[in-house]
């Protein structure tokens, strides 16, 4: 199957993601769906850099090797017979955002909505890599899906590392289920790693290898392309975890309300590595005004998450008093005191996009 025949009825909604590159398929989640808790498998978005291979249950199979006493592989269906761990976790491509970094980095012109938060079922790594008996010298885990292309002139199979400690972390999932149904095709079917607080790029699709390493992998995809290069306020490396971030998903972009009446401004907010959102702020800016420093933000009242991994939605009532165009803006800040920025911080490849949510409206 390639991307261009990707089945687009998995997971019945009444949205469908909005394309933005055809060929490989990638599409970004519809704005309406972001306001779901759990968003919907069809609307959810997808990542693709080399179209869907072909891969099916009756003949996956993922091989475990490397420095490890025991290499084995392992089938489906006794994938399906080991104890199962179930999470929801938000997925955020690294480079969602781009087309809001001045100038433009190259690379897919990802608006806001290269994003979704689903519920996930699948079996811990660190179970699998206890049968192989991981060897003491290894320091990572190399993880491959089943695509591979052309890159540059070069031929590439998509492979990314994580550090032991990550992979073998009891919430590093090989995902069998998204939403409780198997995996559609363009969500990594059969089977697809899931790191919950890791850019969606550590969480390899079609996965069929894991390969235990004693030096640090410097593949294609971990040292040249999903790293952080000439980075304004970032060390230079590659991308891990995922930043602090909110959405404003209602009221929508160029909208009218009416003076005077209560408005509801809602959205969401995450962050990464299971650190939870703390806080969630509201800004109205009326016209040209741009407002400085801390004034002018007002608490949300933050929803609970169903999940360390899950978003957070959050809601403000706001009453405007005055006629014009306004600015609605939203931030968040996490456990750990970090904070959303008033600007894109920007790189060379446009990843890590966690500036103030901005929607602009007019008041009648």
């Amino acid at each position: 199957m390639t991307a261009s025949a990707i089945p687009r009825g998995s997971g019945a909604t009444a949205w469908a993601p909005e394309t933005v590159v055809a060929d490989p398929y990638n599409a970004q989640t519809p704005s309406a769906a972001l306001a779901e808790s759990v968003t919907p498998v069809g609307a959810f978005f997808v990542r693709d850099h080399f179209g869907v291979p072909q891969t099916t249950p009756r003949r996956w199979r993922l091989r475990i090797g490397g420095a490890v006493a025991a290499p084995y592989g392992i089938g489906y269906d006794e994938l399906l017979a080991m104890p199962r761990r179930e999470l929801d976790v938000v997925l955020e491509c690294a480079g969602n955002g781009r087309s809001l970094m001045t100038p433009r980095p190259p690379g897919l012109p990802w608006e806001q909505r290269a994003v979704g938060c689903a519920h996930f079922a699948g079996v811990p790594f660190r179970l699998l890599a206890g049968r192989a008996r991981v060897e003491p010298e290894a320091v990572e885990f190399v993880f491959a899906g089943a695509d591979s292309g052309t890159v540059h002139g070069r031929p590439a199979a998509f492979e990314r590392s994580l550090p032991l400690a990550v992979a073998l972390h009891p919430d590093t999932l090989v995902a069998t289920h998204m939403n409780g149904e198997p995996l559609a095709p363009e969500h990594g079917a059969p089977v697809r790693l899931v790191v919950p607080g890791r850019y969606a790029v550590a969480d390899v699709k079609w996965l069929v290898g894991a390969l235990a390493v004693t030096q640090p992998f410097t593949g294609f995809f971990q040292a040249e392309e999903y790293v952080y290069v000439a980075s304004r306020g970032t060390p230079d490396g590659p991308v891990t975890t995922v930043r602090v971030k909110s959405l404003i998903t209602a009221p929508e972009p160029d909208s009218a309300v009416r003076r005077g009446r209560e408005t509801p401004v809602r959205g969401r907010a995450w962050s990464g590595s299971g650190v939870p959102v703390r806080r969630v702020e509201v800004r109205a800016e009326y016209g040209e005004e741009e407002g400085g420093g801390d004034a002018g933000w007002h608490d949300a009242v933050l929803g609970a998450a169903t999940g360390p991994y899950a978003w957070n939605s959050w809601s403000y009532r706001w009453t405007p008093e005055r006629p014009g165009r306004y600015r609605l803006l939203a931030r968040a800040t996490d456990e750990h005191g970090h904070i959303q920025p008033p600007r894109a911080p920007w790189n060379a490849h446009g990843y890590g996009c966690n500036p103030v949510a901005s929607v602009e409206l007019v008041v009648v």
